[in-house]
């Protein structure tokens, strides 16, 4: 069985057999972001199951291409949806491709995923821009022997995501004149949502937000010493005294409809690595 070195190294080499620039920027999209793919001027769309050693996106809503091409000039590298623990992959499975674009240029990593609001000061469809993050994932993929040519035994997580992009994109937002706050996502498993108990726990340890994805892609990004933005969609709210059975088709449809906005942060923050 090849080390995870090497793997990464040999689906680099079937990428560069169809994409041959160096990536400046990675982006994982996620739940009903897929659509932000379509802005790329895409070189090369690319299915998961063709790519050595990637995981297969079981969920619906995650069309599972990589797509590599540029935006806004820049040379880039998307996930059109991720992997998640409740599919039932491990965390090394889960964070594979954040390595490999890591191995194809790419310093910055752009993670987006929807989200439910447990800070009452937000709202439906409300972009929040990740300051900081809680992991209850129960899972981490740094967790066994550190192979150096991947990143430092013992990352420091005192700034997982990058302060000047956090005011980048909050400058953006209000140029824009759309809503986003600054906060912290916490990761659960799933895929069950949270009862209104759990909900009030999350919040009391300082959650503005809650998800099931997005922290072992950025321990994984902060190991390989990539900058990390962190966009999150609120697409419903968990408020445990007014809680109301969550609809998926209304999540994504949340999700479809906020999409432009993260479309303006993501643009925007690329334009100046151009």
């Amino acid at each position: 069985m090849l080390h995870i070195y090497d793997q990464i190294q040999e689906s680099v080499r079937f990428i560069r057999s169809r994409w041959s620039s160096t990536a400046k920027a990675g982006i994982v999209l996620g739940t009903g972001l897929g659509n932000l793919a379509k802005q790329i001027n895409a070189e090369a769309s690319i299915p998961y199951e063709e790519i050595p050693h990637f995981p297969r996106s079981t969920v619906e809503t995650h069309a599972g291409n990589f797509v590599a091409g540029t935006l806004n000039g820049v040379p880039i590298a998307a996930m059109e949806g991720r992997f998640h623990a409740y599919e039932g992959y491990d965390s090394q499975q889960i964070t594979f491709p954040v390595r490999v674009l890591k191995a194809l240029g790419a310093e910055l990593l752009i993670v987006s995923n929807a989200c439910g609001g447990m800070n009452p000061q937000y709202q439906q469809g409300d972009i929040m821009v990740i300051e900081d993050h809680i992991n209850l994932l129960g899972i981490n993929p740094l967790v066994g022997i550190n192979d150096d040519r991947l990143g430092p035994r013992f990352p420091d997580m005192c700034e997982p995501y990058d302060k000047n992009l956090i005011a980048q994109a909050l400058e953006i937002a209000r140029k824009e004149n759309f809503t986003a706050h600054k906060g912290v996502y916490v990761a659960v498993l799933g895929p069950n949502l949270e009862t209104r108990a759990e909900y009030r726990f999350l919040r009391a340890i300082g959650a503005d937000v809650v998800g099931m994805s997005t922290v072992p892609e950025v321990l994984v990004a902060v190991h390989c010493g990539m900058k990390v933005l962190g966009l999150s969609i609120v697409t419903d709210m968990a408020l445990p005294d007014a809680l109301k059975p969550a609809i998926v088709a209304e999540i994504i449809a949340t999700a479809n409809a906020a999409e432009p906005k993260l479309t303006k942060i993501v643009s925007g923050v690329l334009a100046k690595l151009a």
